[in-house]
């Protein structure tokens, strides 16, 4: 009888596990599900270390295993493992000293990609000390902003960044904050020069005494996020949360022999905690660049033997705009790794480019919920699996873009999509899957919290965005939802950018929106406005207010003028009908204006104009 039953059992399975193991896609299931154990108990054990086993700890076994590999190439110069150990002792020791910097405290760090934007940090770490690396491109209202929202007592900005300090000086003064400039002398009073006390500093090693007190759960970096705050938030990240980042490469295939070329900006988490901290967890060497340049790209990975790529979607399509030539494959690049490329362009920088492993990603910095592309396959960021479902539950709810809010059933529970059906990804927040918040910020880190999601008295962490994922398991990222669209791999919140149109003196109102424009990733910024009575739309002051207070990622370039807004039940602007109608003339009945930077003000937009940027004669 029980052989019976076993082989009538063996049956029915029998469909699932030919099904399994005749999958296309199963051998590289199964090595990434044997590389993600491997990381996963290598985590836990650091975390059992006491004191706990950081990031800066890797970094330093790493100076002793190879003190003359070069860690950083940066225009012209290389930086050995040793050295730049050396130049963050004498970071933290010159801290220590003129800061009274003590474990615990944040430091703020306001400056673009340079070599001593690492060694800052790993003094920073040396002494315990959590960084908040601000977006250099923030001026005034958002630069304070950001500054107070992580708590930091102390801000350390570039030589060049010094008039954008001084625009914010006396509110840091009235605070009674620390400024210090990477710079031999300054005649600003308040603004303190650094780099004389690092240079007259001792490059020896400080005690881990400083750090003793460090945990998995203590802040290790504070990365800004946009969001329906209108100000970006100061996402918290543990050092935990560094380690979990700094794996995607080795879950990517980069072993410790690949060149990694960062050219996305330190402050993002892609280049910072991907890259940089990724490239300490493999001791491998980085080519880092100021920005990228998608003229000197190809040479810099040729002229350094770079083997490892990081790209956003423009990236990408940059790449595969520019002219073609002879040597375009004529490269050591195998992995690409980023997020927000576009299938066509996935699939014609291969075919210009060579064999490269693209490796797709979705996250948030502050999330709880990741995927990454570890097949061949084109256009997804991901694919379900067993194991990964079962560490970091989630799933995909019907969400109702109208109200801009989850549909629920009668007994207030959500509902699951359907395969193949777009749906907002949740991530149901646990010890092994939590979701630290926002610093400073509690009401922006309950916005994020969704509860009563399958079952009454869950808690997920809402992302924001709709993902579907299709009959083979593949999961596809399908547009964001709320208050923030995606612009040059920028995040851009719309009410940040209406409180600055507001202020524009013949503004009464804005409703801010993306939309799309041909060829291009993303959504570009457009503005519906309501001109104040008995006045008329002045492009030029206009323009000069977007251009001292938007980084030009943010600034609209279209401009909408309307009577009167619709609205929703709950005076919230409606955009569902403006983003469909979009930019273009022969649509729109409203008077359309166009951001044109050499003109210095919003110019009418004409169907010429719209043809042109169609064509990409205007370039955006």
């Amino acid at each position: 009888m029980y052989i019976w039953l076993t082989i009538i059992a063996g049956l029915a399975v029998l469909p699932f596990l030919l099904k399994t193991l005749f999958d296309p896609y199963f051998g590289q299931d199964c090595s990434y599900i044997f590389r993600a154990i491997k990381l996963g108990i290598r985590l836990q054990k650091y975390k059992k270390k006491n004191p706990f086993y950081s990031i800066l700890d890797c970094f330093l076994d790493t100076v002793k295993k190879q003190p003359n590999k070069t860690f950083l190439h940066f225009e012209g110069t290389s930086h050995s493992y040793i050295e730049v150990d050396k130049q963050s002792n004498k970071v933290a020791r010159a801290l220590k000293t003129h800061a009274n910097l003590k474990e615990g405290d944040t430091v703020a760090l306001f400056m673009g990609n340079e070599p001593s934007y690492a060694w800052i940090w790993l003094g920073l770490a040396k002494l315990g000390c959590a960084t908040a690396l601000l977006n250099f491109n923030i001026r005034s209202k958002s630069l304070l902003h950001c500054f107070s929202c992580c708590g930091a007592k102390v801000i350390i900005a570039a030589a060049e960044l010094k008039e954008a300090v001084e625009e914010v000086l006396p509110t840091l003064k009235q605070q009674g904050i620390s400024v210090y400039l990477l710079s031999e002398e300054c005649s600003v009073e308040g603004i303190n020069p650094l780099s004389e006390h690092i240079t007259q500093a001792s490059d020896t090693p400080l005690s881990a005494d400083l750090r003793a007190n460090i945990t998995s759960k203590s802040p290790a970096l504070y990365i800004y996020t946009s969001g329906t705050t209108g100000l970006p938030k100061a996402a918290l990240v543990t050092q935990e949360r560094v380690w979990t980042a700094s794996f995607i490469q080795a879950v990517s295939g980069v072993t410790s022999e690949d060149v990694f070329y960062i050219n996305l900006p330190l402050y993002h988490s892609a280049g910072f905690l991907i890259g940089l901290a990724g490239a300490i967890e493999r001791g491998i060497t980085v080519v880092l660049r100021r920005k990228f340049s998608a003229s000197q790209f190809w040479e810099d990975c040729r002229k350094h033997h770079v083997t490892v790529m990081q790209y956003i979607g423009e990236t990408m399509r940059y790449l595969c705009n520019t002219p073609m030539k002879d040597n375009e494959k004529d490269h050591k690049v195998r992995i690409a790794i980023g997020n927000g490329v576009r299938s066509d362009i996935w699939r014609e920088f291969l075919n210009r480019f060579g064999d490269v492993a693209v490796r797709e990603l979705y996250a948030a910095t502050e999330g709880n919920i990741g995927f990454i592309n570890y097949t061949s396959k084109i256009g997804v960021v991901g694919r379900v699996n067993f194991l990964h479902r079962r560490i970091f539950p989630y799933t995909l709810i019907k969400f109702d873009i109208e109200k801009e809010e989850p549909v629920r059933n009668s007994k207030g529970l959500c509902i699951q999509a359907m395969k193949g059906e777009a749906g907002l990804l949740v991530g149901k927040i646990t010890k092994r899957s939590p979701f630290v918040g926002y610093a400073g910020n509690d009401q922006q880190t309950e916005k994020k919290r969704l509860r009563d999601v399958l079952q009454k008295g869950d808690l997920y962490f809402n992302t924001g965005d709709l993902l579907r994922i299709d009959e083979q398991n593949f999961v596809q990222f399908q547009d964001r939802v709320g208050d923030t669209f995606r612009w040059k791999g920028e995040n851009v919140a719309t009410t940040e950018v209406a409180d600055i149109l507001t202020m524009v003196d013949c503004i009464e109102e804005a409703n801010v929106y993306g939309v799309k424009v041909e060829g291009h990733e993303g959504r570009i910024g457009m503005a519906a406005v309501k001109v104040e009575e008995g006045k008329e739309f002045d492009g030029a002051s206009t323009f000069s207010q977007v251009a001292s207070y938007l980084p030009a990622y943010a600034r609209p370039r279209f401009i909408r003028i309307q009577t009167s807004f619709e609205m929703t039940g709950t005076f919230k602007m409606k955009k569902v009908t403006l983003v469909e109608e979009g930019f273009n003339p022969a649509v729109v009945q409203d008077p359309l204006y166009f951001l044109d930077p050499a003109k210095k003000t919003y110019v009418p937009l004409t169907e010429e104009i719209y043809s042109s940027i169609n064509t990409r004669e205007i370039k955006l």
